[in-house]
């Protein structure tokens, strides 16, 4: 009967089969009608006339511009795409990637992050005897929160513009403004709160194991943390825009590249901004007292502005309003991690903690960043979040499915995993060869030290295969989520495998130091 819906054969369109539908148009909806791609007539058995309409298939479509733009794992798949039938800008397809192209592309913005953290190390081993480290010993909880902020927010930034840039979302000039535009004023948001919360939790934290609180340091401490937060999220924002657009433009997959280099200046910027921010507000904390609470309104003063303009943006509309819980439980996590520093940076026994805290933790946070970020947009492909994939695994992984497996998640994870080794000998030669650390680096030291990182590491990597495919089956989209949470337990990972190492060294009296001034 001419008023059912039968389907007559498959029309091949731009390498995208649409289905031939025999049905009266007057039978079609509205939304039907908007579909038509072309009209056509066949003759019916009774040599009838029957007006056919062809409807384009919009999962198919979906699916090919999809897999057009997937990191493919050479191994796992031989066959060609067929052209997308989409007459927009299409998202350049990125190289198929090996294990060696992998370690190829991370190396270089591994090592350069690496520096980085080193840098921030050598800063922080100096910055701990100026007086504001001194007398408000409250800064060093707001180092790992502070630092963490790259994983909070540029990290998250970097992974979000990279999954993005990957699926085509900024290839032309007015999507790429949005983009810019409406990131760049969340973290600004995300920043000023967090810095903010940072400084509360610094003078709690402070305040609970000693029972001494001082109003004057607590208003130095908030106008410290929002200013550096709300600086360096300016800076290394803007810097991560022009990384993502620039590995695009010569062929690089930004997942790769994008996060290390955000953590690669992100640390030396954050620290040394924070520690020359707080010395000159401690300076003016006896005779010019207005000047800090002035610091801190004047940022805070700043927020309906940012939110004003990300709300308007629906690009991030949505993390304005359900992005707050993670980067606020990772800075509060982050700043456990800063209460063991507090502890321990001032003790003799644990000479040399400050110039490697940041090291150990930043290799980790890089390294687990790649791979939430990779793993991430790998499930983007796929769909959106919520929906069923086989791609997206609901029970926890075992090890062996997250490092010994044949997919491209597994490989890569292996890669960085052995970056942790060479990585840090390198990183410890030139701490060493830079007198940092006021510690001989012996052998049994390398090796703890060595034990500590490879740890940290191989833990960050199997949770981050669960949680960003666990959130992934939530609903959840893991750029906005998981990054915040994996880099604080780096931190918190990273700074008490450390204090847990140099104690055992000083039980078995494994430490020589140099403590001076």
């Amino acid at each position: 009967m001419s008023s059912k819906l039968e389907q007559k054969e498959a029309h091949q369109t731009n390498g995208v089969v649409l289905p031939i539908l025999a049905v009266p148009v007057d039978c079609l909806t509205s939304p039907d009608r908007q579909q038509l791609v072309e009209p056509s007539e066949f003759l019916e058995p009774n040599g009838e006339g029957v007006e056919v309409v062809v409807l384009e298939s919009h999962a198919n479509a979906k699916g090919v511009r999809e897999e057009d733009a997937l990191l493919e794992n050479g191994s796992q798949s031989n066959e060609s795409d067929d052209t997308s039938t989409d007459q927009g800008p299409e998202p350049a397809s990125p190289l198929k990637e090996t294990s060696f192209s992998i370690g190829l592309q991370v190396l270089f913005p591994f090592l350069l992050a690496g520096f980085g953290t080193v840098a921030a190390g050598m800063v922080l081993d100096i910055v701990q005897h100026w007086d504001v480290f001194k007398y408000v010993t409250e800064v060093f909880i707001l180092v790992p929160a502070l630092l963490g902020l790259k994983g909070n927010l540029e990290m998250t930034l970097a992974s979000r513009l990279s999954t993005a840039a990957n699926i085509g979302h900024m290839d032309t000039p007015k999507e790429l403004w949005r983009m810019i535009m409406g990131n760049m004023a969340l973290i600004q948001v995300q920043a000023t709160v967090v810095g903010f919360l940072a400084s509360i939790a610094a003078v709690i934290f402070g305040w609970i194991p000693d029972g001494h609180f001082s109003i004057g340091h607590a208003i130095l401490l908030c106008a410290s943390s929002v200013a550096t937060a709300f600086i360096a999220s300016l800076v290394l924002g803007m810097i991560m825009i022009g990384v993502i657009i620039g590995s695009r433009k010569i062929g690089i997959n930004p997942d790769n590249v994008a996060t290390p280099i955000a953590a690669s200046l992100g640390d030396l910027i954050t620290l040394a901004l924070l520690s020359g921010i707080s010395w000159g507000l401690y300076i003016e904390l006896e005779d010019k007292a207005y000047v800090n609470p002035l610091v801190c309104a004047f940022f805070i003063a700043l927020l309906p502005l940012w939110i004003i303009i990300a709300k308007r943006n629906p690009v991030t509309r949505e993390v304005l309003y359900s992005g707050w819980e993670p980067v606020i439980i990772a800075m509060a996590i982050s700043s456990v991690g800063g209460l063991i520093l507090d502890k321990t940076v001032s003790d003799p026994n644990f000479a040399g903690m400050a110039v490697f805290t940041p090291v150990i933790n930043g290799v980790g946070g890089n390294l687990v960043a790649v791979q939430a970020s990779r793993i991430s947009t790998y499930l983007h492909m796929s769909g959106m979040p919520g929906e069923s994939s086989e791609m997206a695994p609901r029970k926890c992984p075992t090890p062996c499915n997250t490092f010994f497996s044949s997919d491209v998640n597994s490989r890569s994870a292996r890669v960085l995993f052995l970056l942790v080794v060479p990585g840090h000998l390198v990183f410890l030669y030139t701490i060493s060869s830079m007198q940092g650390g006021h510690t001989t680096l012996t052998l049994i030291f390398i090796v703890f030290y060595m034990t500590a990182a490879l740890l940290q590491v191989l833990i960050l990597l199997y949770i981050a295969d669960w949680m960003v495919h666990w959130m992934w089956g939530r609903g959840l989209d893991p750029d906005n989520f998981s990054i915040p949470y994996l880099t604080a337990l780096g931190d918190l990972l990273g700074t008490g495998l450390l204090a847990l190492s140099f104690h055992i060294l000083w039980l078995i009296g494994d430490r020589d130091t140099d403590v001076g001034d």
